[in-house]
């Protein structure tokens, strides 16, 4: 755990949020700040940047995460699909240096990107 970091203080519980999952490697909370209908950020508890900072231990625990996140889906009603992002430096967007997954859903995006 990182003391300055808002998702660990979030994984601590010493900054409230909304859990929709959790357990004892992941935590699965809604955005403050929604981009869609439903935004919910799947955070593992492991503190880690990036991707290419990640060790074994930590790429497990990505792949739990992904594993898991169709059954968030599912219990966010999201039946006709959603979107992942994680993005990966300032440059793509990163305001918060600890690895996290965004789910987006329940509206159309169409095929754009962005």
């Amino acid at each position: 755990m990182d003391q300055n970091c808002i998702f660990c203080k979030i994984i601590a519980g010493d900054i409230p949020s909304t859990k929709v999952y959790e357990d004892e490697d992941m935590l699965a909370f809604r955005d403050i700040n929604p981009q869609a209908k439903v935004h919910v950020l799947v955070v593992p508890k492991s503190h880690f940047a990036a991707l290419a900072e990640m060790d074994a231990a930590q790429a497990e625990l990505v792949k739990k995460c992904l594993v898991k996140i169709p059954a968030i889906a599912e219990s966010l009603g999201l039946k006709n699909g959603y979107r992942l992002i994680v993005n990966q430096g300032e440059d793509a967007g990163q305001t918060v240096h600890h690895l996290h997954i965004h789910i987006i859903g329940r509206e159309s995006m169409g095929e754009k990107m962005l």
